[in-house]
């Protein structure tokens, strides 16, 4: 929750004193490598509103207030296994004033143009933070969604702009983060994920072989029903997507759970399952997933089941 005091006071700085912000991007004090000391990843994913994706579940417009968003992203940072959060430059900016992101990652989403339910979602044009930008602003890492269909054109400009991002970032010594996405069109024309294995496989090692190297490649894959095929197809090191979250949040942690268990697979970004669970409890949502992903590095003995 964000305090009457301090949202006024964020508002009172977007309005009075702009340079605000990038004095604070400069006075961030950076946590020295992207893993933990555990050798693992946890990130929240607030991206979505910056390509008009809203909802969540029945409510098409769950992300929309700010300051609740605001709060649950603060909620979910306090979390002492959370490492930090993945946003578009609005997201980021406000965190940064709220003085929330200290000692945290942040990884700064770059390809928005693909307006969720617009006639070129698929033509993800790159829209947020560039690589020149994201080395000034001492970010951790570039994130770039791939959605890939093979009947939609718009996939060419978007995997061009990827290969991009990737080679620039590179050039940076900064890490960047692919999400590599087979979908197709169902029957009415609406865009659906494919979750089988081959295509799944197939999105990893297109991904893998973008820009002019993969040095400073991470992949960001959903969990699938083989995942050791598909965490299988490369050696970048991987992360598992939240995704949707699905009516039942106790089997999006058990396919999380199978997901972390191959051996290239870091860590955990979760947006949307994390910060609006059914029960509206975001400190309990992320502490069970912050639990699966300890499971998964062996510093715990419990199962999930």
């Amino acid at each position: 929750m964000i305090s009457d005091n301090d949202w006024n006071n964020l508002l009172a700085t977007r309005a009075n004193a702009p340079a605000a912000v990038s004095t604070a991007y400069a006075e961030r004090r950076r946590r020295p490598r992207l893993l933990s000391e555990h050798g693992t990843l946890f990130l929240v994913a607030a991206d979505h509103p910056g390509r008009g994706s809203l909802g969540v579940g029945a409510d098409a417009l769950a992300m929309a207030d700010r300051r609740d968003l605001l709060g649950r992203l603060v909620e979910a940072l306090e979390h002492p296994d959370v490492d930090g959060v993945l946003g578009t430059p609005d997201v980021i900016e406000e965190l940064l004033l709220l003085g929330v992101l200290d000692d945290r990652i942040v990884i700064g989403s770059m390809n928005r143009g693909g307006l969720a339910g617009a006639s070129w979602e698929i033509d993800d044009r790159f829209t947020g933070y560039d690589a020149e930008a994201i080395e000034r602003y001492r970010l951790d890492g570039g994130k770039m969604l791939l959605r890939i269909v093979d009947e939609d054109a718009g996939t060419i400009p978007t995997l061009e702009g990827c290969a991009r991002a990737v080679s620039e970032l590179a050039d940076h010594g900064i890490a960047a983060m692919i999400e590599p996405l087979p979908y197709r069109r169902d029957t009415s024309g609406r865009l659906v994920l494919d979750r089988s294995t081959a295509a799944n496989i197939r999105a990893v090692t297109v991904a893998s072989a973008l820009g002019t190297t993969s040095a400073y490649t991470w992949l960001k894959l959903p969990a699938t029903e083989e995942p050791e095929k598909v965490a299988g197809a490369t050696t970048l090191p991987t992360v598992v997507l939240g995704g949707v979250p699905s009516a039942d949040p106790q089997a999006d942690l058990s396919s999380w759970g199978r997901a972390l268990a191959q051996p290239t697979v870091r860590g955990l970004v979760v947006g949307r399952a994390l910060l609006y669970p059914p029960d509206g409890d975001v400190r309990g949502a992320v502490d069970a997933a912050a639990r699966v992903l300890r499971v998964a590095n062996g510093r715990t003995a419990e199962v999930i089941a």
